[in-house]
């Protein structure tokens, strides 16, 4: 809850426009164990203008719409792959 409190003290998420997501997402990195962190890797997930569209069998089950070459996952700038 301090992490938290201290960004809503700043006035970042009125004045600045900042987004749930990666806040969220930072507070996963810094505050919970890998053991806690899982990726769904066959879930879709787009937030223009980046795309995870699920890859191999889970796109094959012809559930997904999205573009299996417009994805953000191997981009240098993304770790989920990494870890």
């Amino acid at each position: 809850m301090d992490f938290f409190d201290f960004l809503d003290q700043k006035g970042g998420f009125y004045y600045e426009r900042w987004g749930d997501a990666p806040v969220h997402s930072i507070g996963a990195a810094l505050f919970a164990n890998k053991s806690q962190i899982h990726w769904f890797d066959d879930i879709g997930y787009r937030h223009e203008p980046f795309q995870h569209c699920p890859q191999g069998e889970a796109h094959a089950r012809g559930k997904c719409w999205c573009d299996i070459n417009n994805n953000f996952d191997w981009e240098w700038y993304v770790i989920s792959i990494r870890w």
